[in-house]
């Protein structure tokens, strides 16, 4: 007797362990079955692939989706369907909501606000503070949570850990792999009078690089002095990038589409404070030392760093505007036509955006298109020619850095543990998002 699915996807080109090529995938239960080449009639639903590409479903690892609190800007379930829109099938939340996830019940909190709500997967970080020290052991491994955040710069109030005594504590603490936003508060505190009113070209001279790299080094210094394993978010200079290429036994490294893609000063100019992010775009020379570090390797994932706000908060007269952008639904559009320009390979995208999490996060089930994971996919044509525009964005903020940029490869399907949750640019499924099972986390 034929072996059945529930889902035959055929004629696609699969992008796997195996490389590139012509493959059908069979999915049941909401796992991959089968790769190869599958007959006809088996199947309760087939979809025609024929001239696109499927990829391991796209995970990004840092997003804020504002709720509860800021929900205003965005919510888990509109930041969700933004994300399904671009061929994201899994996020992970930071915790700086109001309140901050930096409980036990708080993280509760928010699995049940996204359960039955989010489109896509999902995970939430824990906020480390100088008070929930002594909770993070617990924290880090409750069901839903993708590890630990810390603030070392750019936050507030309890969030915000500065102190090489406050990060020695957190990390001798804890057992899996921290987030860390790596600025140094001091010196920004320091620099504060180089902001120039009503000019957002001043925001990387504030932020300088130095104020990045001091951060990074200090908190290298300190995983190497615990043990602990530290992944830098958002690196946006050369410096770093060099530097962390020494110290790959600790660090890991993750870069966004926006300090790949943008450079100061004319993005300044033409955005405004659109482009106004937290650690700042910069110029030339440190994208082109971001970009030699994606191509060396030492970068091991890209996230959106999707921070909404609304268009009214972003046409504030800097320096009282917000820094933060959308980006999870162009992350998929802006980096392949990063891979059109040959700028980086699509298997080197697949590594970036699949592989690369589900290594780093120890992810259970997922990051790969492979018999018995589940069947998250990201389906891409890299042929159409698409432009980005406002209007398409879901996110609530309903804006882009990027609208009017045309772009070579658009998502046109989305795949969450075999539902097609978006097909061609249309929500086909009710939200129906888990939690991400994590190998610390596999007994909840």
């Amino acid at each position: 007797m034929a072996e059945t699915f529930d889902l035959v996807l055929k004629g696609g080109t699969v992008v796997n362990h195996a490389g590139e090529g012509l493959a059908d995938l069979g999915v049941r239960d909401g796992r991959i079955a089968a790769i190869g080449d599958i007959g006809e009639g088996v199947a309760g639903k087939t979809v025609n692939a024929t001239g696109l590409h499927i990829l391991p479903g796209v995970i990004d690892t840092q997003v804020h989706f504002r709720e509860p609190g800021l929900t205003h800007k965005e919510d888990l379930e509109s930041g969700s369907r933004s994300a399904v829109l671009g061929g994201v099938t899994a996020v992970f939340e930071m915790p700086n909501t109001k309140p901050a996830t930096t409980s036990a019940q708080a993280l509760a909190d928010k699995i049940a606000l996204a359960t039955g709500r989010m489109l896509c997967d999902f995970a939430f970080f824990v906020g480390a503070t100088r008070d929930n020290v002594d909770e993070l052991l617990e924290l880090e491994v409750l069901p839903g949570a993708a590890g630990i955040k810390v603030f070392m710069g750019s936050s507030t109030g309890s969030l915000l850990v500065a102190d090489d005594a406050g990060l020695h504590a957190i990390l001798k603490t804890i057992r899996r792999r921290a987030s860390f936003h790596a600025e140094d508060e001091p010196r920004l505190n320091d620099r504060k009078s180089l902001r120039v009113e009503g000019d957002p070209r001043s925001h990387p001279i504030w932020r300088d690089e130095t104020a990045a790299f001091k951060a990074t080094q200090r908190l290298v210094m300190i995983a190497h002095e615990t043990g602990a394993r530290v992944h830098v978010l958002h690196v946006s200079t050369a410096q770093e990038m060099d530097y962390l290429a020494g110290h790959k036994d600790v660090a890991s490294v993750e870069t966004t589409p926006h300090h790949l893609t943008l450079e100061a000063p004319g993005c300044y100019e033409r955005l405004g404070t659109r482009a106004q992010m937290n650690p700042p775009v910069r110029d030339a020379a440190h994208r082109a030392g971001i970009w030699t570090g994606l191509v060396n390797g030492v970068v091991d994932v890209l996230g959106s760093d999707h921070a909404p706000h609304t268009r009214g908060e972003k046409a504030k007269t800097y320096p009282a505007s917000p820094s933060g952008m959308t980006g999870v639904q162009t992350l998929v559009p802006i980096m392949l036509d990063h891979v059109n320009a040959g700028r980086l390979s699509l298997l080197r995208f697949v590594d970036l955006t699949s592989a690369g999490p589900a290594r780093l996060f120890d992810i259970a089930g997922k990051g790969r298109i492979a018999v018995g994971y589940d069947a998250d996919l990201t389906v891409v044509d890299l042929k159409r020619r698409q432009t980005i525009t406002d209007k398409w964005i879901a996110s609530r903020a309903g804006w882009t850095p990027y609208d009017g940029v045309s772009v070579a490869g658009w998502p046109v399907g989305t795949l969450v543990r075999g539902r097609k949750v978006m097909w061609e640019g249309s929500l086909t499924t009710p939200a129906q998002g888990e939690r991400v099972r994590f190998l610390e986390t596999l007994a909840g």
